[in-house]
């Protein structure tokens, strides 16, 4: 049984889904968000870094995943979901969890079956997968599809092109 911590960063709401494997079965656990309402940067980050904190110490996950920055419309937004999600694996790598990440379509592939699904097809599949009794929040369903993409991909080998980026590539010659 292995038990995983799935993040989707945000700079107002920070969704958590935390799920338990079983061979081929998945377990929710809790599901929900951090609320960050900080007056000023620091005091946000410092929410997310404490809440995350708390949930690992909760759960205790083995793993984490959690969703990669992609790029937004503006530069600003952009960044604060970087300096939030930067306070999100701070707080579980200071305890050494290995922390995977993967991009928007990855996790909606995963979920879904295809790298452009909406959010509300996100949700669906999510309540279906988990057998949950009501719909997810948004941002709590995404968290929870994290967790979801990484349960599916942890033992599966890398995508030929992802090896060579991550130096698993070995030449034959």
């Amino acid at each position: 049984m292995i038990r995983i911590l799935g993040i989707d960063p945000g700079s107002r709401l920070t969704g958590f889904g935390i799920i338990e494997v079983q061979g081929n079965r998945l377990h929710c656990l809790a599901t929900g968000c951090v609320k960050i309402n900080g007056e000023n940067l620091a005091s946000k980050l410092k929410i997310v870094f404490e809440g995350i904190s708390e949930l690992v110490s909760e759960y205790q996950p083995q793993e984490v995943a959690i969703e990669n920055i992609f790029m937004y419309r503006n530069a600003e937004s952009a960044l604060k979901l970087g300096q939030a999600r930067g306070a999100a694996i701070s707080a579980v790598s200071v305890r050494s969890i290995p922390v995977h990440e993967y991009t928007p379509s990855e996790i909606k592939k995963a979920v879904v079956g295809k790298g452009n699904a909406s959010k509300e097809q996100v949700q669906h599949m999510i309540r279906a997968l988990l057998s949950l009794n009501r719909m997810p929040q948004s941002d709590a369903a995404d968290a929870l599809a994290v967790a979801v993409c990484h349960a599916n991909r942890r033992n599966q080998p890398l995508p030929l092109e992802r090896r060579r980026r991550a130096g698993r590539w070995k030449s034959l010659s």
